[in-house]
């Protein structure tokens, strides 16, 4: 699984909204707390309100709000929106299956499906709801560590 620029983005995104899941967040904002180019987040948000993972809304308060719960959102589903398969090699899962004529005997396809298993159930099984307490967690201990007092 290879995630690109613009996934890595797409998920510091959904993120940084699960934060502030009852409050639409701007593109300005998300953009400064997650050092995601202004421009091309403005194109991942689009993309992800047209997938449904986002709403925006409009006004003063206005801005982009998740479309459901973070809990209800997993890691798989934006990174298969966004950048494709999960899956380490494309013979997993054809689209044709005649497309190998070695298909039923390669000893590699049967090992890359059991990797691209795991990887699915590991990204399928984490929300983003997971990962705000994780991120929480991080930021507690670095809070820790850099609070000290002479």
């Amino acid at each position: 699984m290879k995630i690109s620029f613009k996934g890595d983005y797409a998920l510091k995104a959904i993120l940084d909204l699960s934060f502030y899941f009852d409050k639409p967040q701007s593109t300005d904002e998300i953009s400064k707390r997650q050092d995601i180019p202004y421009k091309f987040l403005e194109q991942i948000l689009l993309q992800l309100k047209k997938g449904g993972f986002v709403r925006s809304m409009r006004g003063r308060n206005g801005g982009y709000i998740l479309a459901n719960k973070p809990s209800q959102i997993t890691l798989g589903q934006i990174v298969r929106f966004v950048d494709g398969p999960v899956e380490p090699i494309a013979c997993i899962y054809p689209k044709d299956p005649s497309h190998c004529r070695y298909c039923g005997e390669c000893v590699l396809r049967e090992v890359f499906c059991d990797i691209g298993k795991l990887i699915a159930d590991k990204v399928d099984s984490i929300t983003f709801e997971d990962l705000k307490e994780r991120q929480k967690k991080n930021i507690a201990k670095t809070k820790k560590y850099l609070n000290f007092s002479i």
